[in-house]
């Protein structure tokens, strides 16, 4: 079966935008960066129950859990499972403010 991860438009910018500021330092690490999220994302998708449940007070924000990314465990992964895998909502630094982001 294949497990499918779909990733919010924000979720792209993060991205973008992390591995941007990573590059500014070391372009080696921030292709790093984009690999270690991919394995993550696929990881995830496989086994979307792995993340620790995050307890927002948004409801929109329902059966959001989250996942550091290995090698770059300041960076956290924001998903929910879905049937055929995982819906990335963020990739975000841990010094944002969750509860603020996801309302």
């Amino acid at each position: 079966m294949s497990h499918r991860v779909l990733k919010s438009p924000q979720a792209s910018a993060d991205l973008l935008e992390i591995a941007s500021f990573i590059a500014l330092d070391n372009l080696d690490a921030a292709e790093r960066f984009f690999d270690a999220a991919e394995a993550a994302f696929a990881q995830l998708a496989a086994l979307p129950s792995m993340g620790q449940t995050v307890p927002f007070a948004s409801s929109l924000a329902e059966g959001t859990r989250v996942w550091r990314i290995e090698g770059f465990e300041r960076y956290l992964i924001f998903y929910r499972p879905k049937e055929s895998g995982i819906v990335v909502d963020r990739v975000l630094h841990t010094a944002r403010d969750f509860p603020t982001i996801f309302g």
